[in-house]
């Protein structure tokens, strides 16, 4: 019997949304990866625009010596 609306149990919320949580998740990771690359990559590596291009170069003088 419902009383207001209310089931005697709640609706399942989180347990039918688990793919799309795990979707996100692995969105996340290869957007994330893909965009490390390419901030990496030789082509975008000394660009004016690229807003990690003093790290970058730190990094590369640190990895030669």
């Amino acid at each position: 019997m419902s009383f207001l609306g209310f089931r005697r149990y709640p609706t399942p919320i989180v347990k039918p949304l688990w793919p799309f949580a795990a979707a996100s998740l692995i969105t996340f990771t290869l957007i994330s990866k893909a965009q490390d690359a390419a901030i990496r990559s030789d082509a975008y590596k000394n660009d004016p625009r690229n807003p990690y291009r003093e790290q970058l170069a730190r990094e590369d003088a640190s990895a030669h010596h």
